[in-house]
């Protein structure tokens, strides 16, 4: 489901079941556009995200999700957060701020490799490829095709490289961003962060929504 479909079907209701949630993540956390704030101001989203918290069996009660009140105050928030800051930003959106057993340029250039499946290369114009939209929109990417594989063996096969990309890169970071926004006084993004976390793990354990 491209992120227009699932804008325009937020509107009423959210149905996890027939939503690829690489993709939802992938959208809902990109860099602000007047079209994701719309998104993520409408009244049904802390509804249909208090669903997904079931869904995805995390503990305890949702804490409430509260977005901005203005395009501005949303548009700042992102920037302090993720895109600046000395040294660098509180919550950096790339595996290689996270992860320092690895040298940055290894971990650029494993996440090539496993892009290099399915023929995908990360434009180095936008993004470097340890980048979390870049890896989420690869999963999305990875899980249609095993999806719509011609064979059960080429679908087996991809799906192997869903698990180890997951377990190499994703769960070696995303869990460290998250607890470190849950530190923030930050709206939205927090809670955002803990669902994704989640359903990474959910998913690597073989989790279906």
């Amino acid at each position: 489901m491209n992120p227009r479909a699932t804008h325009e079907l937020l509107v009423t209701e959210i149905d996890w079941r027939q939503t690829d949630l690489y993709r939802f993540f992938a959208f809902a956390l990109a860099a602000p556009s007047r079209e994701r704030f719309e998104y993520l101001s409408q009244p049904v989203l802390p509804v249909a995200l208090r669903d997904l918290w079931r869904r995805l069996d995390c503990a305890g009660e949702m804490p409430g999700f509260e977005w901005f009140a203005s395009y501005e105050d949303y548009e700042a928030a992102y920037i302090s957060l993720f895109d600046v800051g000395l040294p660098e930003p509180p919550v950096p959106l790339f595996e290689s701020a996270h992860d320092k057993t690895h040298p940055a340029q290894e971990i650029a250039l494993e996440n090539t490799f496993f892009y290099d499946i399915l023929g995908l290369k990360s434009d180095p114009n936008r993004a470097v490829p340890d980048y979390l939209i870049t890896q989420l929109e690869f999963l999305a990417a990875l899980r249609f095709t095993a999806e719509n594989a011609a064979d059960e063996g080429t679908a087996i096969a991809l799906a192997r490289a869903e698990n180890e990309f997951l377990d190499r890169h994703l769960l070696n970071w995303v869990s460290k961003a998250s607890d470190k926004l849950q530190k923030t006084d930050a709206l939205g993004f927090p809670m955002m962060f803990a669902l994704l976390a989640r359903f990474l793990v959910r998913k690597h354990d073989g989790w279906e929504s």
